[in-house]
C-alpha cells in the first residue's frame, strides 16, 4: 500500500508542478502584455503628435521659406509616423469620414467595408486619441493591439494546453509501461511457479498410491486426492497465465457451488456461508471455470481474513436481460472510501503480509478475460463489504 500511495503522490506532485509552471507563465505573460499595451498606447500618442506636427508644418511653412532645421524637424516627424509597422491605426475626420489608415491590409475596392469592421473593433478596444488643429478642426485616431501583442496573449494559453496534453500522454504512456512490466513479471512468476509445483505434485500422487496399499482411511485418501487435484488445477492456471483463456458454456451455479463447497470444508466452524441463490438452477454463460473459481475463492479468503475467521459470508446470484450478477457480502471490517478505488491496484494491501496481487488478478480475470466487471458495491467500516461481479450472458 505504501509503494502505491507514494507513486500516486508522485504523479499528483508532477501534475501540480506542471500546472504551477503553466499558471506562472500565464500570469507573467499577462503582466507583460499589459506593459506592452501601455507602450503601444504611448507609441500611438507619439504618432498622433507627429501627425499633428506634420500638418502644422505644412500649413505654417512654405517651401522657399523652410529652413534646414525645419526640414530636419519635418523629416523626423515623417520618420516617426513611418516607424509604426505593427499597430493598426485608423484616423477619422470630424465629420466621420476616413482620413487615413496604417497596417491594415485590404483590396482597394473593399476599403470602406474593411475599415468599418476594423473601426468597430478599435472602438471596443480603447478610447480614441483626439488630434486638435487650428480653427476648431480635429481628427480621432483609433487603434488596437498589434499582432505581436495578440500572439503574446495567446502564447501562455497554448503553452498551458500543450503542457496538459503532454501530461495526459505521459500519464497514459507511464501507466501502459507499468502495466506491461507488471504483466511480464506476473507471467514469468506464474510460469515459474507452475514449473516448481510440478515435481511435488507428482510426488504427492505417488505417496497417495502408496497410502492406498497401506490400508489408510479411505476418507483421508479422498481428501488428499481432492487437494492434489486442486493443486494440479492451480498449476494449470498459473501455466496458462499470459495466454488467452478458453471460454466455454458452463453452468455458473455449478462452478460457484464447487468453489464454495471447497472453501466450506477448509474454513473455521465460526465462518458461516449463507447461500441465497437456487443451488439447483442452471445459468449457462461463457466462462473459464478454473479462473472463475479462483476469483470466488480469493474473494472469500479475503472476506474470512477481514472477519478474523469469525462471521458470515453471503452469496447471491441475480439475472438481468444480458448479465448475471454475483454479490458476495461479508461481515468484516469494511473498506474505507479512500481505499475503495485503490483496492484493485497491484501492490495495494491492508495486510502486513501479502503482495497485494489477489484482487488485481481477480479484476484482470473478470474484466479482461471475461469482459465483465468487478467492483465494491457497498462497504461500511465495522459492518462489512459487498463485492459485485457482472458477467455477460
Amino acid at each position: 500500500m505504501d509503494i502505491y500511495l507514494k507513486r500516486r503522490r508522485g504523479k499528483i506532485l508532477l501534475l501540480f508542478i506542471a500546472v504551477l509552471i503553466g499558471v506562472a507563465s500565464l500570469l507573467y505573460t499577462n503582466w507583460l502584455t499589459k506593459r506592452m499595451a501601455i507602450e503601444e498606447r504611448n507609441k500611438v500618442e507619439i504618432w498622433a503628435e507627429a501627425t499633428k506636427g506634420i500638418i502644422d508644418a505644412g500649413i505654417n511653412i512654405t517651401s522657399p521659406e523652410m529652413s534646414q532645421l525645419q526640414t530636419r524637424y519635418l523629416n523626423f516627424l515623417i520618420m516617426v509616423t513611418e516607424f509604426n509597422s505593427t499597430i493598426p491605426i485608423i484616423v477619422v475626420n470630424s465629420d466621420g469620414s476616413f482620413n487615413t489608415d496604417h497596417n491594415i491590409h485590404y483590396p482597394a475596392e473593399r476599403r470602406n467595408e474593411v475599415l468599418k469592421r476594423e473601426l468597430e473593433k478599435m472602438q471596443d478596444y480603447a478610447e480614441p486619441i483626439r488630434i486638435e488643429f487650428p480653427e476648431e478642426e480635429y481628427q480621432l485616431l483609433y487603434y488596437r493591439e498589434s499582432s505581436i501583442l495578440r500572439n503574446l496573449r495567446l502564447y501562455p494559453v497554448i503553452q498551458l494546453i500543450v503542457i496538459l496534453i503532454f501530461i495526459v500522454v505521459a500519464y497514459f504512456a507511464f501507466n501502459a509501461t507499468n502495466r506491461a512490466e507488471q504483466n511480464q513479471v506476473w507471467v514469468g512468476m506464474s510460469k515459474e511457479t507452475a514449473h516448481q509445483l510440478g515435481t511435488p505434485i507428482s510426488s504427492l500422487m505417488a505417496w497417495i498410491e502408496l497410502l492406498k496399499l497401506k490400508n489408510v482411511d479411505p476418507n483421508l485418501i479422498k481428501e488428499l486426492e481432492q487437494d492434489t487435484a486442486r493443486l494440479e488445477r492451480i498449476t494449470e492456471r498459473f501455466s496458462k497465465i499470459g495466454s488467452k483463456p478458453e471460454l466455454l458454456n458452463v453452468n455458473l451455479i455449478e462452478a460457484l457451488n464447487s468453489a464454495i463447497n471447497y472453501l466450506k470444508r477448509r474454513s473455521s466452524d465460526k465462518v458461516k456461508f449463507e447461500i441465497k441463490y437456487d443451488q439447483q438452477a442452471t445459468i449457462e454463460i461463457p466462462l473459464n471455470a478454473a479462473l472463475f473459481s479462483w476469483v470466488i475463492e480469493n474473494l472469500c479468503k479475503n472476506a474470512i481474513d477481514a472477519m478474523g475467521n469469525n462471521g458470515t459470508i453471503s452469496i447471491d446470484v441475480s439475472e438481468k436481460a444480458d448479465q448475471v450478477c454475483i454479490d458476495l457480502t461479508d461481515t468484516g471490517c469494511g473498506v474505507s472510501k479512500k481505499h475503495q478505488k485503490s483496492i484493485f491496484q497491484p501492490g495495494f494491501s491492508t495486510k502486513k503480509r501479502g503482495w497485494g496481487l489477489g484482487l488485481s488478478l481477480a479484476k484482470r480475470i473478470i474484466e479482461i478475460y471475461h469482459s465483465g466487471r468487478i467492483y465494491i458495491k457497498w462497504s461500511e467500516i465495522g459492518k462489512g463489504t459487498t463485492f459485485r461481479i457482472n458477467l455477460n450472458k
